[in-house]
């Protein structure tokens, strides 16, 4: 084993747009286990937009930033517990670091027979678990609604657009580039993508849909919501999920949204934001179906993996700025199952 524990940890508090200056990399001693915690070696590290609201908190400076992870059992105090174990600590997590010293009770055992381990992080793990229940519970659809979800191309919209197609909706994603919008409409046979950076938005998506929105899954906010406003169907719902186009806006701007009431009431739609966490006691069940699904090739899915720790700075910065295609994961250390 390692002798040191590299970590990314937030050098200063951050407010408005991140630089590779607000992180940085350092070295210090491999956790010990207390007793009922498990030593993990990190494999693969999850680079979520969350992480972004993490940076402005002041309890955050000096520490790891958080993270999901993949990793392999290397000792443990923990009934149910055994080196050489793959498990995952998916909502959370020690994050960017090489160990992380976690109660059992946090992870979950992987079966690489099932589904490849990277996907715990990604369309079997948080990112699917918060498509499936934001689309189902949150958005409700039925068949026949015209469903749209922006980031289509992304960990979370990617599984919400195929879901939606399962449902007997048609599925209209919003992406950032004409590459990104073939691989939706091509590879995970949305019905139709439309590119925001190109042209008029709103026009773009009343000719996608001629009927209105019905449902309208939320993953960016910024003028992007401002454009599905005007093209909402009558009793509309609108999942909002993230806000990514506002995560690295100044403090003191001038937020998109409140105008957005007149839509909300002229359409009799509703608007509710959520949280995975809130259907904690029914990940199982997600993650089962989703498993399934993937297994089946009913559910697809891409994954972006840049290689070293080192590197995941400048990748979730690129994040944030939509360079990313799928769902980005960074590998810290060598994969057994490859």
């Amino acid at each position: 084993m390692a002798e040191t524990n590299k970590q990314v940890v937030l050098s200063r508090l951050v407010a408005g747009k991140p630089s590779l200056d607000d992180l940085e990399l350092v070295e210090g001693p491999v956790p010990e286990p207390r007793e009922g915690e498990v030593l993990v070696r990190t494999i693969y590290l999850s680079l979520d937009p969350y992480m972004r609201g993490r940076m402005g908190a002041p309890e955050a400076v000096g520490k790891a930033m958080v993270g999901g992870v993949v990793g392999e059992v290397v000792a443990s105090n923990a009934a149910g517990f055994e080196p050489g174990q793959l498990v995952c600590q998916y909502v959370g997590g020690y994050g960017w670091q090489s160990y992380g010293a976690v109660a059992g009770a946090q992870l979950r055992v992987l079966d690489p027979g099932l589904v490849p381990i990277t996907t715990a992080l990604g369309v079997v793990g948080m990112p699917g678990v918060t498509a499936y229940f934001g689309l189902l519970e949150v958005g409700r659809p039925v068949a026949g609604d015209t469903v749209v979800v922006s980031a289509a191309s992304g960990a979370v919209g990617a599984v919400v657009g195929q879901l939606a197609r399962m449902k007997g909706c048609r599925a209209v994603g919003i992406a950032g580039t004409d590459e990104k919008c073939a691989y939706v409409v091509d590879e995970l046979q949305f019905d139709v993508c439309v590119n925001y950076k190109t042209g008029d938005l709103s026009a773009g998506l009343a000719a996608a849909c001629p009927d209105g929105i019905d449902v309208y899954f939320d993953n960016v906010g910024g003028t992007v919501i401002d454009a599905v406003a005007g093209n909402l169907a009558m009793g509309a719902r609108l999942s909002l999920c993230g806000a990514i186009a506002e995560y690295n806006d100044a403090p003191g701007r001038e937020w998109h949204g409140p105008h957005l009431s007149r839509f909300i009431h002229a359409r009799r739609a509703t608007m509710r934001g959520f949280n995975q966490g809130e259907f904690a006691d029914r990940h199982e069940e997600a993650l089962a179906l989703l498993a399934t699904w993937v297994r089946s090739g009913a559910l697809k899915y891409k994954e972006q993996v840049v290689v070293g720790l080192e590197n995941a700075p400048a990748a979730f910065l690129g994040m944030l700025e939509g360079t990313n295609f799928g769902k980005l994961l960074v590998q810290v250390s060598e994969d057994p199952t490859r």
